[in-house]
């Protein structure tokens, strides 16, 4: 049931095959696009890397972008870039699609593309798939951004591995609502 859903999600970083496919990814589509957006402005868009080929080439635009973040790059660092995305069977970029807008801040669109992340890691959750919702400087370099065609304002607000969890959970700690909550 959704409470349940919502109150024991956790990320799942050690994912293998099989990715979500099919109806299962339709819903996790269909989940994103399901969120708060104020105006109708749909300030997201989705690049998905899945199978190897894809993957590499995400990591091929990690690695040539921390070339030109740091030329002087040791070969292993460089090697992790490329390597960083085949953690997962599947990685989706999200992105926060933004435009100039009256009464919408450009806040509250990241907000929306934010929402999305968290809405498709949801999904993927409740139908037994596993996801870790990751950003890191690579969200941030700018050869990235020009790679995966982002607009001068867009930004990625984070790279969605989604995959079949391998392992138990790590152990959470719960957290004390009463820590985070106050009244007027």
């Amino acid at each position: 049931d959704a409470l349940t859903l919502l109150t024991t999600r956790f990320s799942s970083a050690r994912l293998t095959e099989p990715a979500p496919s099919g109806d299962v990814l339709d819903n996790i589509k269909r989940a994103a696009l399901q969120v708060p957006d104020h105006g109708n402005l749909r300030p997201w868009r989705f690049v998905i890397a899945h199978g190897r080929q894809a993957l590499c080439r995400l990591g091929d635009i990690f690695a040539e972008a921390a070339v030109e973040d740091d030329p002087a790059i040791a070969n292993e660092l460089l090697e992790r870039a490329r390597q960083l995305p085949l953690r997962a069977p599947m990685v989706i970029v999200c992105i926060a699609k933004v435009v100039e807008h009256a009464k919408i801040p450009l806040a509250e669109q990241l907000q929306s593309a934010a929402c999305a992340v968290m809405a498709m890691q949801q999904a993927a959750f409740a139908q037994g798939f596993g996801g870790i919702w990751r950003t890191g400087a690579y969200a941030q370099l700018d050869f990235v951004k020009q790679a995966l065609e982002l607009g001068e304002d867009d930004e990625i607000v984070g790279f969605l591995y989604l995959g079949t969890p391998s392992g138990e959970p790590a152990k959470r700690h719960t957290p004390d609502p009463a820590e985070y909550f106050t009244s007027l």
